[in-house]
Parts: C-alpha cells; structure tokens; sequence
C-alpha cells in the first residue's frame, strides 16, 4: 500500500482560494450594503461622490470638471445633475466668464443631503472595521494598496 495514499477518512487538501475573485465578490457585496444604506435617504454612491466634490470646491463647478473628477463621460455627468437637480439637490448656474458653460453649485438641501451621506458612508465603515481586529484591518489596508498599486 502507498504511504501517502489519503485515507477516506481524511478530507482532501485545500485548494487556495483564488483571491482575485474573491477581492471582487466582497467588493461587489461591500458596495450593495453601502448603495442599500444611502438608497434609503435617497442617494446613491455616484449621487453622495458628486456632491462631496461640490461640498468640498465650495463654489460652482462646470460639468466638464466633475466628469473628469469623476472618471466617467459628461453625458453621465449630465444626467446625474438632472436626477439631483429634479431632487433639489443642486442647481445649475450660469459660468460668469463663459455663458456657454454650466457650473454646478450645492443647495442647501444638497449640503444636508451630503452630511447625511457622510454620516451613512461612515456608519458602513465602522461596520466593515468593526469586524476585523485592528491587526487585521492594518494589513488589508496594506495588501489592498499592494493590489492596487
């Protein structure tokens, strides 16, 4: 009889996990959670991202800028400022050097809107780091940003 014949008794050796899926399954489910809690006040993760960048330039901003500070194409930027301007988040205004170009500024509802997406973005990141050891946490943040680099 062979030595290192398994007995079936024994289960068989583990394959790794392939990580690459899995890095993304999690990603997949960590944004549903954070989509699920912001759908909730009536945002979304592109709605709360383009007003965190209005909040935080402090004036109006031409569409053109947050498509490229947005990574995405100014149609997509466009019809976003349509859905958060039907919900009074912001308004359109006109560039005063440049009548040809449309800049984006926040309202006050859109500013309360964005501290409430602060405040939900941050109750989802105590959850995710509620549940790993500081140890843990440390070192996903380090292999994440080897996997990103």
């Amino acid at each position: 009889m062979n030595d290192k014949a398994i007995s079936p008794a024994e289960p068989p050796p583990e394959k790794p996990a392939p990580v690459f899926w899995r890095v993304v399954q999690v990603a997949h489910e960590l944004e549903s959670r954070m989509e699920t809690a912001l759908a909730a006040a009536g945002l979304s993760m592109a709605k709360a991202g383009l007003l965190r960048l209005l909040a935080d330039a402090r004036e109006p901003v031409a569409l053109s800028e947050l498509a490229t500070h947005s990574h995405c194409v100014r149609s997509n930027i466009t019809q976003l400022m349509d859905r958060l301007e039907s919900d009074g988040l912001v308004r359109r205004v006109a560039d005063p050097a440049d009548r040809r170009v449309r800049r984006a500024a926040l309202t006050a509802a859109g500013r309360k809107a964005y501290q409430e997406a602060i405040r939900i973005i941050d109750a989802q990141e105590k959850a995710v780091a509620g549940a790993l050891s500081r140890a843990e946490a440390r070192a996903l943040g380090q292999a994440l940003g080897r996997l990103a680099s």
